[in-house]
């Protein structure tokens, strides 16, 4: 049975899971009716942060443009142009033992592409969750449903994945924010040209 978090909650994953290693990170979400008319591409990305909070080197930002991290603890299964569909609409493959040991969080973000063009937001974006299940067993371990209080924003963090004591615990975000993609690079240490 998953866990179902609320905003802010923060759980532990290797605690009740020794031998815990290969994990998926599945992000999904659904365009509400009233949408633009226009596809709505969103797409979801990790990033590898060090105790400062940012990237040590641009290979950590893990996103359609970077599908694998170099030492392959974290790989991106693929970019959804659309949303359509049920289930997880993008996800991202983690293998906790093979997370380079200077990497003490992994943010995983959700941004729309091309929003300002487009005239998109998150406000037009209903059932946004994260979920992480263990990929050897297939058995979800938890849940959080980011629930509707986005407006105006091109971007959201929907949690993070952290290092502490030796155990790796998820911490539910559900932040919003403007400026997309940019913005969560400009923020983590990412140049972007």
């Amino acid at each position: 049975m998953p866990i179902s978090l609320q905003k802010g909650q923060k759980v532990s994953l290797t605690k009740g899971n020794p031998g815990l290693s290969r994990v998926v990170v599945g992000l999904g979400w659904d365009v509400n009716a009233f949408d633009t008319g226009g596809d709505f591409d969103l797409d979801a990305a990790a990033f590898l942060l060090t105790d400062s909070g940012r990237v040590s080197r641009p290979e950590d930002f893990v996103f359609y443009g970077n599908l694998k991290h170099p030492s392959g603890s974290v790989e991106h299964l693929g970019d959804n142009l659309t949303g359509a569909g049920d289930g997880d609409d993008e996800q991202i493959r983690i293998n906790l033992t093979a997370v380079p040991a200077n990497i003490t969080r992994i943010a995983f973000t959700v941004t729309i592409y091309d929003a300002e063009s487009r005239r998109q937001n998150f406000g037009q974006i209903s059932n946004a969750f994260i979920r992480i299940y263990n990929e050897d067993t297939r058995e979800e371990m938890l849940r959080y449903d980011l629930g509707e209080d986005f407006s105006i924003e091109t971007a959201a963090v929907f949690g993070e994945l952290y290092k502490n004591n030796g155990e790796w615990k998820f911490n539910a975000i559900g932040s919003g924010y403007q400026g997309g993609l940019a913005a969560l690079c400009a923020g983590y240490g990412v140049d972007v040209e």
